[in-house]
């Protein structure tokens, strides 16, 4: 989660010249730290995808006046309801077997800290004109690439982090694959894939990447 005034996302595509007119959030948490919150503040078309009701309340209230559209489910790959295990910003799908807080924090699931939202598969959503997507609903992003009506320019995706490593990547770096989108830089959790053709990344930001790799790697080993 990126707590910056100024998302790295936003600068770098601000320095590209690089336009959109409908950005989309799934799992934004806190309104303040939504990795979407400069292109909100623009003015520009935005989707937000929430599940926690209280969350829901509080995205409203701030981004009041704002040409939003607040979504208050969970995206799975079912349409219903489903359960999800409270852990503040790492909130996550029940019945998943890996999220952040299970294999970073060894989150403990309970009754206690369980509750149950309404889901919708993303194709509900998504209208086919999101040009920017940002996913980072802790270890279910792949039932929203899935489920993608759209083709944005940009999609950032969390795919990894500490230990963690998003447990369906392979699923879901075989689609970008197959829709033509190319690998542009990596952060501490998030990795930005952009349409082929749209831009080159530069030195410094393949630099990055293989520097976030190898601290992938080595953690990965270091479990073993």
């Amino acid at each position: 989660m990126n707590t910056k005034d100024t998302k790295l996302i936003y600068q770098r595509l601000k320095d590209r010249n690089i336009q959109f007119t409908h950005v989309c959030e799934v799992g934004v948490y806190l309104p303040e730290t939504s990795n979407i919150i400069n292109f909100i503040k623009e003015g520009i078309r935005a989707t937000l995808v929430e599940a926690d009701p209280e969350t829901v309340e509080k995205i409203k209230t701030y981004f009041s006046g704002y040409n939003i559209q607040v979504v208050a489910v969970a995206v799975w790959d079912t349409s219903g309801v489903i359960k999800l295990s409270k852990a503040a910003a790492s909130t996550f799908v029940t019945q998943l077997e890996a999220s952040p807080a299970i294999i970073n924090d060894k989150y403990q699931v309970s009754e206690e800290n369980t509750f149950e939202v309404p889901c919708k598969v993303f194709s509900e959503i998504d209208d086919g004109s999101i040009d920017l997507l940002s996913v980072d609903i802790e270890g279910a992003e792949w039932y929203v690439i899935k489920h993608l009506k759209s083709r944005p320019k940009v999609i950032s995706i969390e795919t990894h982090g500490k230990y963690y490593i998003n447990p369906f990547l392979k699923e879901i770096e075989a689609w970008l694959s197959k829709e033509n989108y190319a690998t542009w830089y990596k952060d501490r959790s998030d990795t930005v894939y952009v349409k082929t053709g749209l831009l080159s990344p530069t030195f410094t930001e393949n630099v990055t990447t293989f520097l976030t790799l190898s601290k992938i790697r080595w953690k990965k080993f270091k479990i073993f």
